[in-house]
């Protein structure tokens, strides 16, 4: 898919459900790889606003600023970020926001770090720490899927996120008309899911 037509599609996805932060999010990329990066910026501080704890919205809206020469409002951003990430154990986000604070001159904060969700998943057996809201919340009583991503959604996000999760993909599909004929399809589902639900990869 071209990047115009990208932008385009996220566009709509975000207009037709302006609470939606994946769509907004998704656009967000989209102009970024199209180095559109007001615009960029604009659907990133959207994403935040809706959903305080996408690390990964602050270490694009970091990247963007820091195109644009914003070195300032690029470290403000980018500390924000690494503490959310901190806190909640995204340990990918985390490290790539040190990276560029470190790039930028400035030293990572000194944050209590969440052991990531990989090594505290369950607890009793019933229970998942959820990479999607930071919470141990109930987890699913069995893969929603089967293979090596289905086994990853199991250890990783709660029964609730899970559910918020289809309602959020039936307008993915929806508003991207995804044909699931078509290989590419679910690649893009898929992408657009571990996104969604942070899921680490």
């Amino acid at each position: 898919m071209e990047i115009e037509e990208r932008i385009a599609n996220f566009k709509n996805m975000a207009d037709a459900d302006p609470e939606n932060e994946l769509g907004h999010f998704s656009l967000g990329k989209a102009y970024l790889d199209a180095q559109r990066y007001e615009e960029a910026c604009a659907s990133f501080r959207r994403v935040i606003e809706l959903q305080s704890g996408f690390s990964k919205a602050y270490q694009h809206l970091g990247e963007a600023l820091r195109s644009l020469g914003k070195d300032a409002e690029a470290v403000a951003a980018l500390t924000d970020g690494y503490r959310v990430a901190a806190e909640r154990g995204d340990i990918m986000p985390r490290d790539a926001m040190a990276n560029l604070l470190r790039e930028l001159g400035q030293t990572p904060p000194e944050v209590e770090t969440k052991a990531p969700a990989a090594t505290v998943a369950t607890a009793g057996g019933d229970t998942v720490s959820c990479c999607h809201c930071g919470q141990n919340a109930p987890k699913m009583e069995e893969r929603p899927f089967k293979g090596e991503l289905g086994e990853k959604v199991l250890a990783h996000v709660c029964q609730a996120c899970w559910k918020e999760w289809i309602a959020m993909g039936t307008k993915v599909i929806n508003e991207l008309r995804l044909d699931f004929s078509n290989p590419e399809a679910s690649k893009t589902y898929d992408s657009h899911m571990i996104e969604f639900l942070q899921l680490p990869m």
